[in-house]
């Protein structure tokens, strides 16, 4: 066989590096994505250095350096760490729950020193309380008076799920405690490996949820500043269409007010594209939880078109109206740098004639010049002719006058022959 390609084997093993994590129920987990600052200069070598102190803590394994992923024991508990390209997600798993949802205080699972301790920001922070039952729908029934007093009955969500092998409630608030919370029933037929990939999602659902809406904020600022931008432009392709003022003057101001679109389009591009994938994310997670309804709630699916969906098409909406602005910028500047060269050109052909007609009148002005050079040079010529020819007027008896007049007309023409040279020369060489 020909030798493998050096990325062959690793893009492989990608597809294998992060597996689900297997859940027994009963179980409970935590869930926590924590953002770097944007000042910490090495982010990576921060967040592996909190990992560490944990694993430390419980005495275990360290995983390789470099590494962005790992699973494994710490004490009693599972720790699955991840780092992603904007945060990073720790989940504790422990076996076993009490009775009542969300009893055991998180500092038994998460130290306090440790989470004070953490670096950045904390994005996201969930508990899952897991249930084995032996029949949903009648557990689900004596569950609602239980829910009720730990969610808020009126964002409450409810499904049947992974083909209704479990049911999970939750409403994606943030409790007393500072914790998302999600309680998940497992029928007998729910394995740990489909449990593992029902709690995943949750927590991923909630966490990109999180990560996608940190665009709304800017959304909505930008959205304001949009309107004084699109005020101005119109103004200034108004002022285009009526020649209202100079040209060069207003595609200066139009210059600056693209620039000015251009630096929007640059600070908000990063942000509005992650919000467009983690969206994606977001959509695909529920679409594969298959989602039937449960204990007559609504599901996770419509609660996210009322109350998410709309703040995604805000910040749709601002990216669309920025590029579109960007376009009528670029294409209002186009069309004025069109007239201004036009204008340009045309004063540029008003020059060239003037200056044609100078050199014309220069070119007759040194026609007449030499023609009355070539009198004045034929005057002095002939006067000195006749200085000449005055020994030899006395010595044939001939007038001096007579002299004069027979040389006259070849000095004159020698002398016109001579200016006439000249000048065929001077143009011949560009002079």
């Amino acid at each position: 066989m020909p030798p493998d390609h050096p990325l062959r084997y690793p893009m492989t093993n990608e597809l294998h590096a992060r597996p689900f994590a297997e859940v027994l129920a009963p179980c409970q987990a935590l869930h926590f994505a924590f953002k770097p600052d944007e000042d910490d200069p090495d982010p990576a070598r921060t967040q592996r250095a909190h990992l560490d102190a944990l694993l430390e803590r419980f005495g275990a394994p360290r995983p390789a350096q470099g590494a962005d992923h790992y699973y494994g024991d710490v004490g009693r508990m599972r720790l699955k760490w991840e780092r992603h390209t904007e945060f990073v997600t720790y989940t504790l798993f422990e076996d076993g729950a009490p009775a009542a949802p969300f009893a055991t205080p998180v500092e038994r699972m998460a130290p306090a020193d440790w989470m004070a301790a953490a670096p950045g920001s904390l994005m996201a922070a969930i508990r899952v309380h897991v249930e084995a039952v032996e029949g949903l729908e009648a557990a689900e029934s004596a569950l609602l008076g239980r829910l009720n007093r730990h969610f808020v009955a009126e964002s409450l969500t409810g499904a049947h799920v992974g083909g209704d092998q479990a049911s999970v409630f939750g409403d994606f608030r943030i409790h007393e405690d500072g914790f998302t919370r999600f309680v998940v029933l497992a029928g007998p037929t729910a394995g740990p490996r489909r449990l593992g990939r029902v709690v995943q999602r949750l927590m991923e659902i909630e966490t990109y949820r999180i990560l996608s809406m940190l665009a709304l904020p800017m959304a909505r600022r930008v959205s304001r500043e949009l309107n004084g931008v699109e005020e101005a432009l119109s103004a200034l392709i108004t002022g285009i269409a009526a020649d209202a003022q100079d040209d060069r003057e207003t595609l200066g101001q139009l210059t600056r007010l693209s620039a000015r679109i251009e630096a929007l389009e640059a600070e908000t591009a990063y942000r509005f594209a992650a919000s467009r994938a983690y969206a994606a994310l977001v959509d695909q997670r529920i679409e594969v939880l298959r989602e039937r309804r449960a204990a007559d709630r609504q599901l996770m699916a419509e609660f996210m078109a009322r109350r998410y969906k709309p703040a995604m098409r805000t910040c749709v909406a601002t990216e669309r109206r920025l590029l579109d602005l960007a376009g009528r910028a670029a294409r209002a500047a186009a069309l004025l740098s069109t007239r201004v060269n036009v204008a340009v050109e045309t004063q540029n052909q008003a020059l060239l004639a003037s200056m044609n007609r100078r050199a014309e009148l220069q070119l007759h002005l040194q026609r007449t010049v030499e023609g009355l050079s070539v009198v004045a040079i034929s005057y002095y010529a002939v006067s000195l002719a006749g200085y000449l020819l005055a020994p030899l007027a006395e010595a044939t008896g001939r007038s001096k006058t007579t002299l004069i007049a027979v040389v006259a007309l070849p000095v004159i023409g020698a002398v016109w022959a001579f200016v006439r040279r000249l000048r065929h020369d001077l143009d011949k060489h560009g002079g």
